[in-house]
């Protein structure tokens, strides 16, 4: 029995195939997600499809689905005269910035499903969770998107918003706990501030930072065991048609 950590798929349904090929995953053991499985890559909705089918996968919410959600819902409806008079700003800013963030690649696949199949994904969205918390091996884990937003040590779980979770990142040059490890995705580890590490998981201050740029060209998807500390990569190729 083991738990492995994974984010920001991003539509990456290869690499995803990789890691879990790498990981060989039992069972008996748990795969937790922690979003953005959704947009900017070529296969999100297949690769959904493939998660929703595995009753050991666990999924947290990240920004993607959040921004994915509403959309979705509205293009599942009959698009009509009075469905489009009906948006409001709130829902055409959220439409654009979807679509700004790779949501066209979510929606092609999507828009053409049966209502039954729309159905089920847009209730296995509602159903991820938005935090967790997990000890494995003697050691505590919190596990979330984007991180603790506006942290402080007094501040219960429960107090943050979602906003707080999925969208704000965190701050790794500060320990938030001493004993507890934070795993976050949202922020790729090649783009955090005197970390030259491109592609590959970041231990920092007892946070652990997973989303190693599955879509950014020379990036990867990365996988942890934290059982054993063992990492695990699906590197993505420089060059590809999709980028």
């Amino acid at each position: 029995m083991a738990t492995y950590v994974m984010s920001d798929i991003h539509g990456m349904y290869d690499l995803f195939l990789d890691i879990l090929g790498q990981i060989d995953l039992k069972d008996d053991d748990t795969l937790y997600i922690l979003g953005d499985i959704l947009d900017r890559g070529p296969h999100p909705i297949k690769t959904l499809l493939k998660i929703m089918e595995m009753p050991n996968v666990i999924c947290l919410v990240g920004n993607h689905e959040f921004m994915a959600l509403k959309c979705l819902e509205f293009l599942r409806q009959e698009i009509t005269n009075e469905s489009i008079n009906d948006l409001d700003d709130v829902f055409l800013e959220n439409f654009m910035t979807w679509m700004q963030n790779g949501g066209g690649k979510t929606m092609d696949e999507f828009y053409p499903l049966d209502k039954d199949t729309q159905d089920d994904i847009i209730e296995f969205i509602k159903d991820c969770e938005v935090f967790v918390r997990l000890t494995v091996g003697g050691k505590k884990y919190i596990l979330v998107h984007a991180g603790l937003g506006n942290f402080s040590p007094d501040k219960r779980l429960e107090e943050y918003s979602l906003y707080e979770f999925i969208w704000e990142r965190p701050d790794y040059n500060v320990k938030y706990f001493d004993d507890i490890y934070v795993v976050t995705g949202h922020t790729p580890t090649c783009l955090l501030e005197d970390e030259p590490s491109a592609g590959r998981i970041i231990r920092k201050n007892n946070h652990i930072a997973i989303d190693c740029g599955s879509v950014i060209p020379g990036g990867s998807l990365a996988a942890l065991c934290l059982d054993s500390g063992e990492e695990f990569y699906a590197k993505r190729e420089k060059s590809t048609e999709h980028d």
